[in-house]
């Protein structure tokens, strides 16, 4: 820029400091100059920037933190109503036929058939669990995206829904009140064929191995009811998701055991639960769903869920909500096979 330029510029008012050939200090029409000095001390602390909390997004949507996947009815197939929540006990009623025949006389009086009737017995259990939030807590968890009274609820009906889940696989401790796997009626556990030192045996087996194990399996279940259960038989296979990655191994034929299952097994269910991975190994268990129109087994609840009234408190309010259980209810035990160690 010309000097001619920058003095118009100047005439006009106008001074650019970065321009070359510009003074850095200008004089003034008195011949003064201008010092420039540096800015005076700050009243306030130096900031070169916003609080964090305005260039912060808070997504408003909660990720739940996931709990043990609930799988007993699954399992079981069943879910029912015995009594309510003053009942204690539940008594069933078991009926067999009995008797023996005699050779034909006129006079004869031999041979008799009758009935024998049983009563067995169940004992419920009824649990608990309270919340409690007041109105600033809420209020505070409100400011930051949160309906904390809405989520501590619903953590109460997670918490009595897992332990619901637990009585059915295991029973209450105490009671005659048992689950899936621990009910004194059922037969011992068999083992699978194959067991290697190192690992358990389908983590070492071949397709056609754990294939076996499974045909093991359905032949004890035939075997015990006296052939009452054949391939048309509705049937599920429990097992642990851990157990249920060796169904993927392919036999020689390029053929994984998963579909061989579907295969010779045609009504034959997979149903995974972690409770079927135990300290002394992977179970299995293999369940007739149904014989002759009557279920197998039952998981059994006297009230799903009881909310109490809301207590209203001074400035906070407190809740109880309660169930009852009667564990999984096995009514003909012969149709369970279980099998330890896979």
């Amino acid at each position: 820029m010309t000097p001619e330029l920058l003095a118009l510029e100047r005439m006009a008012g106008i001074i650019l400091m970065g321009q070359p050939n510009a003074a850095i200090l200008e004089a003034d029409s008195n011949g003064n100059v201008l010092a420039m000095d540096a800015q005076p001390a700050l009243v306030t602390s130096s900031n070169a920037g916003v609080p964090a909390m305005f260039t912060t997004y808070v997504d408003p949507r909660i990720i739940d933190i996931l709990v043990k996947p609930m799988r007993a009815v699954e399992v079981v197939g069943e879910e029912v109503k015995k009594g309510d929540w003053i009942t204690d006990t539940a008594m069933f009623i078991e009926g067999e036929d009995v008797g023996q025949v005699s050779s034909y006389g006129d006079y004869s009086e031999n041979g008799v058939s009758n009935a024998n009737i049983n009563y067995p017995q169940r004992q419920s259990y009824h649990y608990q669990t309270i919340t409690n939030w007041g109105e600033r807590e809420v209020a505070r968890a409100g400011a930051g995206l949160v309906d904390l009274a809405f989520r501590k609820n619903k953590a109460s009906i997670s918490t009595l829904n897992l332990f619901q889940n637990a009585s059915y696989f295991f029973g209450i401790a105490g009671l005659e009140n048992y689950g899936l796997l621990n009910d004194p009626s059922l037969l011992p556990a068999i083992s699978p064929s194959i067991k290697a030192a190192g690992g358990t045996a389908w983590a070492v087996a071949t397709a056609n191995e754990i294939l076996h194990d499974i045909q093991l399996l359905y032949q004890q279940l035939v075997s015990q009811t006296n052939n009452l259960v054949d391939l048309e038989t509705n049937m599920t296979l429990a097992m642990s998701s851990q157990t249920q990655t060796w169904l993927t191994d392919t036999s020689d034929f390029n053929v994984n055991v998963f579909d061989r299952i579907k295969k010779n097994f045609p009504n034959m269910k997979i149903k995974t639960a972690p409770e079927y991975t135990t300290a002394s190994g992977n179970s299995l268990q293999l369940i007739a769903d149904e014989v002759e129109g009557v279920r197998t087994a039952s998981c059994a609840f006297t009230e799903k869920l009881r909310a109490h009234p809301v207590v209203i408190k001074l400035s906070s309010f407190m809740q109880k909500k309660s169930q009852g259980t009667w564990g999984t209810i096995i009514y003909r035990p012969v149709f369970i096979v279980s099998m330890l160690g896979v």
